[in-house]
């Protein structure tokens, strides 16, 4: 609840410091304890995003993968999911994650909640075929070591759709 109220402060503050050309990272939280010692964190800000670039641990932006993502609400609890790679900062890469869970009937809650989501249809990485959604407002890091598999890719044109969705959010 506590993220919830305090993320449009967050946004805030990143877009002042921008405007006085700091760093992203000065915004970033502290890294959470992940799996297997491994750290993770949310990545504040917009990343440079353009389709198959090649980022740590060999995988592209626009691939699909199953890492462990961390609630926003627990750091200490998450589930496996699939991720959308959209770039990559100092060794990590950044995703979107994903969900089968249909968020246009209820769109206009999880706008008010500060959720967005993004339609990216169907693909190798819902083995029951379904068709998917990614969030447009919450950018992952994911330590390639901590990447499951990859399952494959969206095409260019609906990357595109996702990186000026993200870009609309982080740039408004």
């Amino acid at each position: 609840m506590v993220s919830k109220i305090l993320r449009p402060f967050a946004r805030l503050a990143d877009r002042l410091l921008r405007d006085r050309n700091l760093t992203r990272r000065a915004l970033q939280p502290a890294p959470r304890p992940g799996r297997s010692g491994i750290t993770s964190s949310d990545y504040m800000g917009c990343p440079e995003m353009g389709y198959d670039r090649r980022g740590p641990g060999g995988y592209h932006t626009g691939e699909m993968v199953w890492t462990w993502v961390a609630f926003e609400e627990d750091a200490n609890q998450g589930k496996d999911r699939p991720v959308l790679l959209v770039g990559s900062d100092e060794g990590w890469l950044l995703g979107l994650p994903a969900t089968s869970k249909d968020h246009d009937r209820d769109a206009a809650q999880e706008r008010r909640a500060g959720r967005y989501w993004v339609d990216i249809g169907s693909g190798k990485w819902d083995a029951m075929g379904r068709p998917s959604e990614v969030r447009a407002d919450r950018i992952i890091r994911v330590h390639p070591d901590r990447v499951r598999r990859a399952a494959g890719r969206v095409d260019s044109r609906t990357f595109e759709q996702v990186a000026a969705a993200v870009a609309r959010h982080w740039d408004d």
